[in-house]
């Protein structure tokens, strides 16, 4: 069984009264334990940063050059949380419930309402960084909506707060750095899990730049290493972003939960063709004043694919705000999962915009008449700019083209309310765990999340771990699980070297993300899951025979660092697959053909999948083994999801 570790007691006291009961370290004991941080993001870096300020040992890992360049700097349009400046009727329970209910109750109550709880100390802990968040005309910190609420809750700076939030972060990670607390490994990736006892011990990196296969103790491992979208190929993640470190501790024993809870940003940049190795965010904050629309004809909508009109040709009685006809209470609004959806409903009726007819607009005309062009150029003009240099159109004469991509993953690691996976000592924080979610994420959670679960969570949770320990003593650094661990880790950088085949890394994963897209992407059947599964076992084959790995390993060596992640993205697309097969509802972000309202929308399954499915590892080309956490709703009541 599962044993998520909610504690008892009324929903709002379980945290407060979590805390109290959590066992503690004295300050002179901190001194005496390391505890190992995979990834630098927000949720890395606020974690290494607040643990070695409470006077833990701490070291940090990333892959890149320098912690500021962690993903989470591409984060745009903002971080919500519940301070209800604008006095509009938000709360912590309102954000709690517009959580749960974005998520389609798919999430724990608990955790949820920990995040909304803690949320209103974020945005204090960040203005007292320094974060420049935008602020009205009287000083006070300004607001915006973002999908899924009818509340302003949203804290930003410009179309950058992920970057402004990442360099408070930073800031104080390196204040821990020069006192000598934290110790940064950068241009290191973690390819596996050190185990001791049953216990996460420390972890084996490759050393990107030399190729030097090192390892390190400590008496925790908490990884922060994002999300693995990139299993489509195409996303909106950085080509770096990976699930390897997530992977190897899956297969050392930390159970993967809900894999298939794909997200799929609605405002994204279409794809132009097979050039792009990446595709680009609009952030969600533009829906605030941009109408998202398409032809109300098939006809028109082809006279535009052929550039016989333009978009501003079209009178306002041919254009079909379909969000804004559906969705009144909520208009452009709604959801991503739902906005994303009728985008693709819109162009598979041949209505889409463009040239290759994958699009519809979204256009600020109306914003601009009635705002004017310096007040929307001061809200959204870094994001114009940027649309502008990608696509050489102007935004503020035309309609932006936009389409839904692949953005963030709402699965990843099984933890419990402690943030502990099924590895005792090991943690998963921020898009790394799967907890927070559900079957979607609102816009502007991720961010709000990954600095909950470092600056207010791990701080506490770990303590209890280390001080059940039982002893100070410095983990063992020449028990035989390090070398053990780090052959095998050689032997399969080895194995890869010693491929020599004709296909590229890249065409193997670009073979990978199409198969994804087309049968685990924004609609799913049965039969395409099943057809998908076989694909990307006849895929894995092939990579394994017949690509080639260039160069050695004692060097910066690119082709062997992306041949590692395609190889892990193989075995996760397959689960992804799987899960979703044995998922027979629709849900939020996961959306079954077979299981839709009459109306086209999502249609859950409460009496058969009110649960968190948790897949353990059983051995390479072997089934893996599907655990249940059921959900259980104490606090809010299981409806359909609308926002009419």
């Amino acid at each position: 069984m599962l044993d998520s570790k909610v504690p008892a007691g009324p929903l709002a006291q379980k945290w407060s009264n979590h805390k109290f009961n959590l066992k503690l370290v004295n300050p002179a004991n901190k001194r005496k334990f390391t505890v190992i941080v995979v990834g630098t993001g927000l949720a890395g870096a606020s974690a290494a940063a607040s643990l070695a300020e409470l006077g833990y040992n701490v070291i940090t890992f990333c892959y890149q050059d320098s912690p500021r360049r962690a993903h989470s700097i591409a984060a745009q349009g903002g971080i919500n949380a519940a301070k209800s400046y604008q006095n509009d009727g938000d709360s912590v329970f309102r954000l709690f419930y517009d959580t749960i209910k974005g998520g389609d109750y798919r999430s724990r109550e608990a955790n949820v309402y920990r995040l909304a709880e803690v949320s209103v100390n974020i945005i204090d802990q960040c203005v007292a960084q320094g974060v420049p968040f935008a602020r009205e005309y009287g000083g006070l910190l300004d607001n915006r909506s973002f999908g899924g609420a009818q509340v302003s809750r949203t804290f930003y700076a410009r179309g950058q707060t992920g970057q402004q939030l990442l360099l408070g972060a930073y800031s104080a990670l390196n204040r821990q750095i020069k006192k000598g607390k934290v110790k940064s490994y950068t241009r290191h990736e973690m390819l596996d899990l050190v185990m001791i006892d049953g216990h996460a011990k420390g972890i084996v990196t490759r050393d990107l730049v030399s190729g030097k296969v090192e390892t390190h103790a400590a008496h925790a491992v908490l990884m922060c290493t994002g999300g693995y979208g990139n299993v489509f190929f195409l996303s909106t993640n950085a080509m770096g972003c990976n699930v390897t470190a997530a992977w190897r501790a899956h297969k050392r024993g930390a159970y993967f939960a809900n894999p298939c809870y794909t997200q799929i940003h609605p405002t994204c940049i279409p794809v132009t063709g097979d050039h792009q190795s990446k595709l680009t965010l609009m952030s969600e904050s533009l829906r605030n004043d941009g109408r998202v629309w398409v032809p109300k004809t098939q006809e028109m909508a082809e006279r535009l694919r052929k550039g016989e009109i333009k978009a501003n040709d079209i009178k306002e009685d041919d254009r079909d705000y379909f969000l804004e006809r559906k969705y009144p209470s909520f208009g452009n609004l709604v959801p991503r999962d739902v906005a994303s959806r009728n985008a693709k409903e819109a162009v598979d009726d041949g209505r889409g915009v463009g040239k290759t007819g994958f699009a519809v607009f979204l256009d600020f005309k109306e914003a601009i008449g009635r705002l004017g062009e310096d007040a929307v150029r001061a809200k959204y003009g870094n994001l114009f700019d940027m649309y502008y240099q990608i696509t050489d159109e102007n935004p503020y004469k035309q309609p932006m083209r936009i389409y839904p991509a692949v953005h963030y993953t709402m699965g990843g690691v099984w933890v419990d309310y402690n943030l502990m996976t099924t590895i005792p000592g090991l943690y998963a924080l921020g898009e790394c765990n799967f907890s927070d979610h559900g079957a979607n994420r609102l816009g502007a959670s991720a961010l709000m999340q990954g600095l909950a679960d470092g600056y207010f969570v791990i701080p506490y949770t770990v303590g209890d771990y280390l001080a059940k320990l039982g002893s100070f003593a410095p983990v063992d650094h020449s028990h035989p699980a390090f070398e053990a661990t780090r052959k095998e880790v050689e032997e399969k950088i080895n194995k890869l070297l010693s491929l020599n085949g004709t296909q590229t890394v890249d065409d193997i994963h670009k073979k990978l993300g199409h198969i994804m897209w087309e049968y685990c992407g924004m609609a799913r059947t049965a039969e395409g899951l099943q057809k998908a599964q076989g694909l990307i076992q006849e895929l894995k084959k092939e990579f394994w025979t017949n690509v080639k790995v260039l160069g050695e390993n004692e060097e910066l060596n690119l082709s062997l660092e992306k041949a590692g992640r395609v190889a892990d993205f193989l075995e996760l697309g397959e689960l992804m697959v799987v899960d979703a097969l044995q998922r027979a509802e629709s849900c939020g972000g996961h959306f079954r053909l077979e299981s839709q309202t009459e109306e086209g929308e999502a249609k859950r399954n409460d009496e058969e999948f009110a649960y968190v499915s948790a897949w353990e590892y059983k051995g390479d080309n072997v089934p893996e083994e599907l655990h249940k956490e059921d959900l259980v709703f104490e606090n809010v009541q299981l409806t359909q999801r609308s926002y009419k």
